[in-house]
């Protein structure tokens, strides 16, 4: 399965802040579910766009609606 984790580590030669980056902003994956991401997929090509664009324009289009009600 894979080496069993060690009692101890050495982390005297480590460097803090190796991989900071100041601004960077993490973007979390999105997992669709099968059917929604088959559906949007086909409907992407049909409209000649990207998945990720029309994702990000019905996502939008939902959150302007959300707001209205508000």
């Amino acid at each position: 399965m894979g080496d069993p984790m060690k009692d101890e580590y050495d982390f005297s030669a480590a460097e803090r802040g190796k991989f900071f980056r100041k601004g960077a902003s993490f973007v979390p994956p999105v997992y669709l579910e099968p059917e929604v991401l088959a559906y949007l997929s086909e409907l992407a090509v049909t409209q000649g766009t990207s998945l990720n664009d029309l994702v990000n324009t019905l996502l939008k289009e939902d959150i302007e609606r959300i707001d209205a009600d508000k």
